[in-house]
C-alpha cells in the first residue's frame, strides 16, 4: 500500500497541474483500484495503462514523468544525506544544458532544480574578490532582492523577473551607446493594462502563472507584500485602455477604471481627459458605471450616450454579462462621416469587452505567482507556458558561469581545469549571494519594501565593477571585493 508520503506527493502532482483537489483524489483513487498504489508502481507501469485510467493523455504523461523523475530522486536522497552527515564534499551543481518542460514537473521539482548555491559565513565572504562584468553581478542583487522584497514569490519567478530587469537594463545601454540598433518597428509596447511589477527601479509586466503554488512559501504571503504587488502592478495607471479600432474612417476606444461610488465619476473622467487630451477631441465620449453597496446584491447602474444612440445601455448590458461591478467605461468615438451599420454594435462589444479585461486583469493581480515577459522574444517557446517569458533556468546558468576569482597572477588562474574553475565559480556565488542576503537583511526591518528596492540599485551602483565609459566598456569586466558589500549594512 502508498504510504502517507505517497499519497501527499501524488495529490501534489495532480493538483501542481491544474487539477482540482477533488479531481485529483478522484484520479488517486482510480491509480489505486487498479493496482497502482505508490508512485514506484506508477512509475514501472506501462504509459499507455496511466493514460487508459486517468483518461486525459496530456495529464496522464506528465504524472507519468513526474513519478519516473520522484523514483529517481527518492534512491539518491538517502546517499546525499549520508554524504552530509559525515561532512562529504557538497553535490556540484549543474547548469540546465536544455530548456525546462515546466508543464511535466512539480512546482517542488522545479524549484528544487533551480537552486542556487549560499554561503553566509562572513569568515569565508570576507577577503572573497571576484572577476565579473556588470551584468550578472546586477543579475545577483536583484535576486536576492526579491527574497525580501517579493518572499511571496517562488525563486523560479524571481530569477525570471531579475532576468527581464537585467535584459531591459542591458538593451537600454546598448542603444543608448549605439551598440544595438533599434527595432526596424519601434521597440515592442506593452498592452495597455498588462500587470507590471516594480524591481531595482524599473517596471516589469508579468504573466500570472495560475494557481502556481510551492512548499517553500511563507505560510502567510504577507499583507505587505501582496499590498506592494497590488500597488506596483496598479499605481502607474488609473484607466485601462482597448486597443484602438478604426473602420470606414471612425475610430474606437474604450477606457476602463474602478470606481467605488458615482460621485467620484466626474473626477475620474477628468483625470482620463488630463492624461490622454486626444479624447477631448472626439465626437462623442459615452460612459457607463456599476457601483455596489458592500456585500449588499444591489448594484446602481448610471449611463449617458454623448450623441452615440443606445451606447449606454449597451454598455451596461455588456457590463452585466462580466459581472463588472465598481467600474466605469468610458467609450470614444471619432466619427468618419460613413455610417456603420449593424458593424457599430460589433466593434463597440469588443472595444469595452477588451477594456474591461485589461480592468479585470489588473485588479485582480494580489501577489500570485509570476512570470516575467520577454518583449523581444518573438519565437516563443509553446510546450511551457505558450508566451515569451524570461527563463529561470538561463539566468541560473547565467549566475552559475560568471564568478570567476580575481587571481593574484593570470596564470594560476590558467593551470585550473574546467571542473575546478567551475567550482570555484559556484563557490564565489555563493559568497557573493550570501554577501547580499547580509546587506539586505541588516536593511529589511527599517526599510519599507519600495525603499528597498530604490537602495539596491543605489549599493549596487556604488560596488560594480569600474569600466571604460563609451562602447569600449561594453561587457568589460573588473574586480569586485565582497567587502565593500558587507560595509554597506547597517551600523548596529
Amino acid at each position: 500500500m502508498a504510504g502517507e508520503g505517497d499519497l501527499q506527493a501524488l495529490l501534489r502532482m495532480f493538483t501542481s497541474r491544474k487539477v482540482t483537489m477533488l479531481a485529483a483524489m478522484g484520479h488517486v483513487k482510480t491509480l489505486q483500484s487498479k493496482g497502482l498504489r505508490s508512485i514506484a508502481q506508477i512509475a514501472e507501469a506501462p504509459p499507455a495503462d496511466v493514460e487508459a485510467i486517468i483518461g486525459d493523455a496530456k495529464l496522464a504523461k506528465s504524472v507519468h514523468a513526474a513519478c519516473k523523475s520522484h523514483d529517481k530522486k527518492a534512491v539518491k536522497r538517502p546517499a546525499e544525506e549520508q554524504e552530509s552527515a559525515t561532512g562529504a564534499k557538497k553535490a556540484k551543481l549543474q547548469v540546465h544544458k536544455h530548456d525546462l518542460d515546466y508543464s511535466s514537473m512539480s512546482s517542488d521539482d522545479l524549484e528544487r532544480s533551480l537552486s542556487l548555491p549560499l554561503v553566509e559565513e562572513e569568515q569565508l565572504i570576507k577577503g572573497t574578490s571576484i572577476v565579473t562584468n556588470r551584468a550578472p553581478l546586477f543579475l545577483a542583487f536583484a535576486v536576492e532582492l526579491l527574497g525580501f522584497t517579493m518572499p511571496e514569490q517562488p525563486p523560479s519567478s524571481r530569477l525570471s523577473l531579475a532576468q527581464a530587469v537585467v535584459s531591459a537594463n542591458s538593451r537600454s545601454k546598448a542603444l543608448s551607446l549605439g551598440i544595438e540598433k533599434p527595432s526596424p518597428g519601434g521597440e515592442p509596447q506593452v498592452i495597455e493594462g498588462q500587470p507590471k511589477l516594480r524591481v531595482m527601479t524599473r517596471e516589469v509586466p508579468i504573466l500570472k502563472r495560475g494557481g502556481y503554488s510551492w512548499s517553500g512559501a511563507p505560510e502567510a504571503s504577507g499583507t505587505a507584500s501582496n499590498s506592494q504587488a497590488r500597488h506596483s502592478s496598479t499605481q502607474p495607471r488609473t484607466w485601462n485602455a482597448s486597443r484602438k479600432t478604426t473602420v470606414k474612417s471612425s475610430t474606437f476606444i474604450a477606457h476602463a477604471a474602478q470606481i467605488s461610488s458615482p460621485s467620484q465619476r466626474a473626477e475620474l473622467i477628468k483625470s482620463l481627459m488630463e492624461q490622454k487630451p486626444e479624447l477631448e477631441t472626439a465626437t462623442h465620449n459615452a460612459w457607463a458605471l456599476r457601483t455596489s453597496y458592500g456585500n449588499s446584491p444591489l448594484v446602481q447602474e448610471l449611463s449617458y450616450d454623448d450623441g452615440e444612440s443606445g451606447c449606454g445601455k449597451f454598455m451596461l448590458q455588456l457590463m452585466r454579462e462580466a459581472d463588472a461591478k465598481n467600474t466605469i467605461v468610458v467609450l470614444t468615438r471619432w466619427y468618419g462621416g460613413i455610417m456603420l451599420g449593424p458593424d457599430r454594435w460589433r466593434i463597440m462589444r469588443e472595444c469595452v469587452q477588451d477594456a474591461l479585461s485589461a480592468q479585470m486583469r489588473t485588479s485582480s493581480f494580489s501577489g500570485e505567482a509570476v512570470w516575467a515577459l520577454d518583449l523581444q522574444d518573438d519565437k516563443p517557446s509553446t510546450s511551457t507556458v505558450g508566451m515569451a517569458i524570461h527563463r529561470p533556468e538561463n539566468a541560473r546558468n547565467y549566475l552559475l558561469r560568471s564568478f570567476p576569482s580575481a587571481e593574484a597572477d593570470g596564470a594560476s588562474a590558467a593551470k585550473k581545469t574546467g571542473p575546478a574553475l567551475m567550482e570555484e565559480k559556484q563557490e564565489n556565488l555563493g559568497r557573493l549571494l550570501g554577501a547580499l542576503r547580509l546587506l539586505f537583511r541588516s536593511w529589511a526591518d527599517v526599510l519599507k519594501k519600495d525603499e528597498l528596492d530604490s537602495r539596491a540599485w543605489s549599493w549596487y551602483i556604488k560596488v560594480r565593477p569600474d569600466v571604460d565609459a563609451g562602447p569600449s566598456g561594453w561587457g568589460a569586466k573588473g574586480t569586485v571585493s565582497l567587502d565593500r558589500i558587507l560595509e554597506l549594512r547597517r551600523k548596529g
